[in-house]
């Protein structure tokens, strides 16, 4: 099982889906550049993806907390999500999102 992730310069990475893990600590095992400042604490936004207009439905309901963040984060969208917050399933084979710019 696998996902694609686009990087700060619009390349594809197709890494692998390892259920259960956050999506972000998934990136970063892929040495992709994602910041995650906090560690996955859900404190810093850093972690901010775009989820692909096909999966944004399908992701599981943000809570609070991350909503929190993400009303802080810069260049924020519909599909924005916190990266830490997502835990990966099976069900997420296939999934894409793209590294939102960090500041």
């Amino acid at each position: 099982m696998n996902i694609h992730v686009t990087d700060y310069e619009g390349k594809e990475h197709t890494i692998d889906l390892v259920e259960g893990w956050p999506l972000m600590e998934a990136i970063k095992a892929a040495s992709l550049p994602i910041k995650a400042e906090c560690g996955g604490c859900c404190l810093c936004a850093t972690c901010h993806v775009y989820v692909d207009p096909v999966w944004a439905a399908r992701m599981p309901e943000m809570n609070a907390e991350e909503q929190a963040q993400l009303d802080e984060a810069p260049e924020i969208n519909a599909r924005s999500r916190l990266a830490c917050q997502i835990r990966l399933t099976a069900q997420m084979d296939g999934l894409r999102v793209a590294l939102a710019p960090v500041y």
